[in-house]
């Protein structure tokens, strides 16, 4: 039997920052051009489309829904965090399907079947915590009717109608959020800490002129002519033999804060938001 309580964290409620992060995800999409729009608009339909699937198939399982819950229940707060983390930055790689050219992993059924089922408990604490007062073998029964209800609610708008893109950023949003709001008040720091670029960004990296005097701002030395400086997309260059150490550290370019794709989760979101804050034209940090 499991224990009353419910598995869900508090601080994906919404919130007005919430709101504001909703925003400033909307002022980025608004930038995009018609054509980018559609394509983002299918990338996300499908992406819910699979989540629609999975999740109408746990609600209407009693076992993989026990399953679920258990896994839910013997998870610590850092682990639902880190769930939650790699559920949104799938997110964001969509959402930023246009200027990301990087991909991120697929989350397994098993991973993807738990936030789901977390986040709808999350909405139904925020909205009817009654609900979950009752034995927790009636929540297969709560959720279900709840997740009928939002599916009605929606049913308008079109699997591939850019209206529905509304619910998938919301949701985003309170990610983020909670993801914020932990490194704050867990005194953590899973955002904002250094991360090593990836192997693959690194390699990617060309080799371009130097020369001119300019100076390589890691070892203060000037780039000569030749194959032994390095350009990051920023345009900012530096010799070969300074930036890679400073790259197996951290992801950031040593001028500007340019950020190279990280296989840190936390640390990829940031890049990601960073691109969502820049198309938006907002000055929004993920952490406020």
């Amino acid at each position: 039997m499991y224990k009353s309580e419910s598995p869900t964290p508090k601080a994906l409620a919404h919130d007005p920052m919430t709101e504001e992060t909703t925003t400033t995800i909307m002022a980025a999409l608004a930038t995009l051009t018609q054509s980018q729009l559609s394509d983002l608009t299918a990338s996300i339909s499908s992406d819910v489309h699979l989540h629609r699937r999975r999740l109408s198939a746990v609600l209407s399982s009693p076992h993989l829904f026990s399953l679920t819950l258990q896994r839910l229940r013997l998870l610590s707060l850092p682990d639902k965090t880190l769930l939650i983390a790699k559920h949104l930055l799938s997110s964001l790689h969509h959402l930023t399907l246009h200027y990301n050219k990087c991909h991120s992993a697929v989350l397994k059924p098993r991973d993807l079947d738990a936030v789901l089922v977390l986040l709808l408990l999350c909405d139904v604490r925020q909205h009817s915590p009654e609900a979950l007062e009752t034995p927790p073998f009636r929540w297969r029964e709560v959720l279900g009717s709840v997740y009928a209800r939002g599916m009605l609610s929606t049913a308008g708008y079109g699997i591939g109608s850019a209206a529905a893109l509304l619910p998938y950023i919301e949701t985003a949003a309170r990610c983020l959020r909670f993801v914020g709001n932990y490194n704050v008040n867990s005194n953590s720091t899973v955002v904002g800490r250094e991360t090593a670029a990836t192997v693959a960004a690194v390699v990617a990296l060309p080799s371009v002129g130097g020369g001119g005097g300019e100076e390589c701002v890691i070892c203060r030395e000037e780039m000569r002519e030749g194959r032994d400086v390095c350009g990051l997309p920023c345009q900012h260059k530096f010799h070969w033999r300074c930036v890679l150490p400073w790259l197996r550290r951290r992801n950031t370019c040593p001028c500007c804060r340019f950020r190279l794709p990280t296989d840190d989760v936390f640390g990829e979101i940031q890049r990601l938001w960073d691109i969502v804050v820049k198309m938006s034209g907002v000055g929004k940090e993920l952490i406020s």
